[in-house]
């Protein structure tokens, strides 16, 4: 699907999707657990369908009871299991399941075939294979398939913290299955902490006590997942779209987020405060590198030079990021320059738009150039725009209930 959008400021109430960094980590940990866990205001995005499929693949009961709401009957007891055959984990193009579920699927059925789509099995998994050849755990990795098989042991686990988080999460849901202590510790400064901090609050909802000093990680074994009702929260991700559109101009009232949650994406009000004022402006996203496209549509138009920094990993993304993001918005008129790992915006008082833009299938560029089209002279068509799915299915419509002018094709 292609959306032409015809330029308009945009205006009213919105409420932002559920955080699917939340609901990522609230499915698992349901599916981990003993009973029925109820899971409220979950959004039916691809990313948290593929964790939903993937633990119903590992026995779970997942039901759904509503249009936001999911029951799931938990594994509880049964584990650890042994299958006959590996299980097969199709994680479609997400990556907090593919990351989350490795260690989770070792420890309960001693691996299983994890597959994807787009880039998702290009994303480098190096910080996995390093503790595999260490403890003696099978994995191939090959014609887009990744295989592990094995035994996750109680003992040291050595990760850096500067590569992605996904990884420490992952093993902080498997590791309190083992019947013996476990520690992580972290060779290299944690990035994304925020992330971190969301995984110790859902683990604690549901049971289980880990215990953070600096850069490690005390986890006790013998623990078990107990099932509990959870709603989740609107995410702040998401909701830095529509705080972009306000700082273009447009009269948003973003309702419904938590102003005391651990998402680091929260960060995105003070740096939306820095972008409504004039002057040069240094931003560093190392713990919220998700918010780039958002924070870039704001700089473009804007009174000075925004420089983006320690962005480095927004390169194995559902896109190469930094790539993306320059190319988009330099085509409707920006003047963004491209570094290692940041950005350099120029801003302007304005775009002139009159193109068609690549996605590049990535969710969060189809939405950043949806924002940005809002200060456009002449149209804007982006191209794929169905992408939005990924995370935020009902994008298109709450930018239509916002007075935004689209044609889809």
């Amino acid at each position: 699907m292609n959306v032409t959008i015809q330029p308009t400021l945009l205006k009213g109430g919105v409420v932002p999707p559920p955080s699917k960094s939340q609901a990522h980590r609230a499915v698992i940990a349901a599916a981990l657990a003993g009973g029925v866990s109820k899971l409220s205001r979950l959004a039916r995005s691809q990313d948290i369908t593929a964790t939903l499929n993937c633990v119903a693949a590992m026995g779970a009961g997942v039901e759904w009871t509503g249009e936001k709401t999911v029951r799931i009957h938990g594994l509880g007891r049964s584990i650890p299991r042994k299958d006959e055959h590996l299980l097969r984990f199709d994680c479609e193009e997400s990556g907090s399941t593919l990351r989350f579920l490795i260690p989770v699927a070792i420890a309960v059925t001693g691996g299983g075939s994890f597959t994807g789509h787009g880039r998702l099995m290009e994303r480098p998994q190096r910080p996995y294979f390093d503790i595999f050849e260490e403890k003696g755990i099978f994995y191939e990795q090959k014609d887009g398939v990744l295989t592990v098989e094995g035994a996750l042991k109680p003992g040291r686990y050595e990760l850096p913290g500067n590569v992605s988080s996904q990884f420490i999460t992952g093993l902080l849901y498997a590791l309190p299955l083992l019947k013996g202590d476990s520690e992580i510790m972290l060779t290299t400064p944690l990035e994304s902490e925020g992330y971190v901090d969301m995984t110790q609050e859902v683990l604690k909802q549901f049971g289980i006590n880990v215990r953070r000093e600096e850069n490690r990680f005390a986890v006790p074994g013998g623990q078990r997942y107990h099932g509990c009702d959870m709603n989740v929260e609107a995410d702040w991700s998401q909701a830095a779209f529509w705080y972009a559109a306000a700082a273009l101009g447009s009269k948003i009232d973003i309702q419904g987020m938590n102003a005391l949650s651990t998402q680091g994406d929260m960060v995105v009000v003070p740096y939306y405060l820095k972008l409504t004022a004039p002057g040069d402006v240094e931003l560093d996203v190392s713990q919220c590198p998700d918010l780039v496209p958002a924070l870039s549509a704001m700089a473009a138009v804007r009174q000075g030079t925004t420089h983006i920094v320690n962005a480095a990993r927004l390169r194995i993304k559902e896109s190469d990021r930094l790539a993306a993001v320059t190319q988009v918005l330099n085509a409707m008129g920006a003047d963004v320059t491209e570094q290692a790992e940041g950005l350099t915006i120029v801003g302007r008082g304005g775009l002139a738009g009159g193109v068609s833009v690549d996605s590049h299938n990535d969710h969060r560029i189809a939405m950043m150039a949806a924002i940005a089209a809002t200060r456009c002279e002449r149209p804007v068509t982006v191209l794929d725009a169905q992408c939005v799915a990924k995370s935020y299915p009902n994008f298109w419509e709450d930018y239509e209930a916002l007075s935004g002018r689209i044609v889809r094709s």
